[in-house]
């Protein structure tokens, strides 16, 4: 909802006066559809597990819309957005003619002990049970929500999530975009992964890891790497390139000479995501810039 500030009294809470109330009744008028909040049940049946839908401005409840999930799983925090935003990389994506989703499955923080120790040299987990019983769950009474398109996308940890999806869940989700990836958590900084993994290395490590198992991709896949990326070893995305040219397995690569950690936050990545998603979810060739003549 747009920000309300209200004075309270602190002993108990107590309303004392409204200050002010945001007005985004201009945004709705002119098409915007305030992200929708929406829980459903976990894997244990009686976990809450929570989320957002975002729909384009131009959305048609009689329509038909590929679903793309936004994944970012790292054990360190929870990811879901819960502050009033007008516009964002969410919104973005979903004004191309998906509808996106951004959900905190159990391994994510801020919860209980039991639901963040699901992570527990599991990281491969990523709470996928979760987010595809959600998923399953909205698309039951949102009739728009078309699973047989289903897409993902994330970066660093992210990106090592998006490959685990169409790797281990290849029968659920169809097109990929994982982004400077973990792919293999040995390969990682040792103070991130170790907190999740445990010490010494063991059965754990491969069993978790995108390039030992990356002879099961089935889908659509994007990989993009900075050259220089100084937080996550882009050897990781190598590895698992190594690993899927090995299986004769097909796939997209973009590097990027110079970049850092993050390709698909430039402007450049930014849009080789989108013409991506577009192409293999809508089944539209993205048009080709013509550059303006000099």
């Amino acid at each position: 909802m747009a920000p309300v500030s209200c004075l309270r009294k602190t002993h108990d809470g107590s309303l004392v006066m409204e200050l002010e109330r945001s007005d985004c009744s201009a945004l709705t008028t002119a098409g915007f559809h305030l992200p929708e909040p929406f829980k459903s049940r976990g894997r244990d049946g009686q976990t809450d597990i929570y989320g957002v839908i975002v729909r384009p401005s131009n959305f048609n409840p009689h329509r038909k819309y590929p679903v793309v999930e936004n994944i970012y799983a790292g054990p360190q925090d929870s990811f879901v957005p819960k502050a009033f935003g007008a516009c964002g990389g969410l919104q973005q994506i979903a004004e191309l003619g998906f509808i996106v989703v951004q959900i905190d499955g159990m391994g994510t923080n801020n919860r209980s002990r039991a639901f963040h120790d699901v992570c527990w040299k599991n990281l491969k987990d990523a709470g996928f049970p979760d987010r595809i019983l959600w998923i399953k769950a909205a698309a039951l009474s949102r009739k728009e929500m078309d699973l047989t398109r289903m897409g993902i996308y994330g970066t660093s940890a992210g990106g090592q999530n998006a490959l685990a999806g169409l790797l281990f869940h290849g029968d659920f989700y169809h097109v990929g975009m994982a982004d400077s990836g973990c792919h293999d958590n040995r390969m990682d900084k040792i103070w991130w992964n170790e907190q999740w993994m445990g010490w010494p290395v063991g059965p754990q490590y491969a069993e978790s890891s995108n390039t030992v198992h990356a002879s099961q991709l089935t889908g659509k896949l994007l990989l993009m790497v900075g050259e220089l990326d100084n937080n996550v070893d882009p050897a990781s995305t190598m590895q698992v390139v190594n690993a899927l040219i090995a299986n004769d397995k097909d796939f997209e690569l973009l590097v990027k000479p110079g970049g850092g950690h993050g390709v698909a936050g430039t402007p450049y990545g930014y849009r080789r995501l989108q013409d991506f998603l577009v192409k293999n979810l809508l089944g539209v060739v993205p048009r080709a810039i013509t550059p303006e003549p000099v």
